[in-house]
């Protein structure tokens, strides 16, 4: 299996999430990563959804989505054509003999502290999925009370749009 970034331009309507993720689940695809926000057109949303399929499944699934009444557009987007984020927040302890050491190594990651108590630090940080388990890792050891991640954002590289030709019939 290997792993696939589609970006689905969407009306924004009720139920449309619902369906576009019961396709995925319906085909016995574990979706690895989901996320879900207004685009710069008003009454459409864009979903970007991580699975790991193969080629030919992959194919009849995007078959299968366009067949959808609320899809507007499907892009398969590479590594090599897109940029692609992970967002993250991760509760780490940190008393006043370790804070110091937390936020040179959040820093190392060019992640910020975006919240401090005096028992822990709230550290976010975006980029490619190693760069932020490589954080996790260095923030292991002093220890991880929680973490939040959001789902996989991707554009194309370049100056077209998605949205260029999908909504000018």
């Amino acid at each position: 299996m290997s792993r696939h970034t589609l970006s689905v331009l969407v009306e924004d309507k009720p139920g449309v999430l619902t369906r576009v993720a019961g396709l995925f689940a319906r085909r016995a695809f574990n979706i690895d990563s989901l996320a879900v926000g207004p685009t710069e057109l008003d009454g459409v949303s864009r979903i970007t959804v991580v699975v790991d399929a193969e080629g030919e499944l992959l194919e009849q699934v995007t078959k299968q989505l366009n067949k959808l009444i609320n899809v507007i557009k499907i892009v398969e987007l590479t590594p090599e054509s897109s940029v692609q984020r992970d967002h993250i927040m991760v509760k780490v302890r940190a008393d006043a003999a370790t804070r110091l050491q937390v936020n040179q190594a959040a820093d190392l990651f060019r992640a910020t502290v975006v919240d401090v108590s005096t028992e822990s630090l709230v550290i976010e940080a975006t980029g490619a999925p190693d760069k932020l388990r490589a954080l996790l890792d260095v923030l292991e050891p002093f220890g991880v009370r929680e973490i939040v991640r959001a789902g996989t954002l991707a554009l194309g590289r370049g100056p077209k749009s998605m949205s260029d030709r999908a909504l000018r019939h």
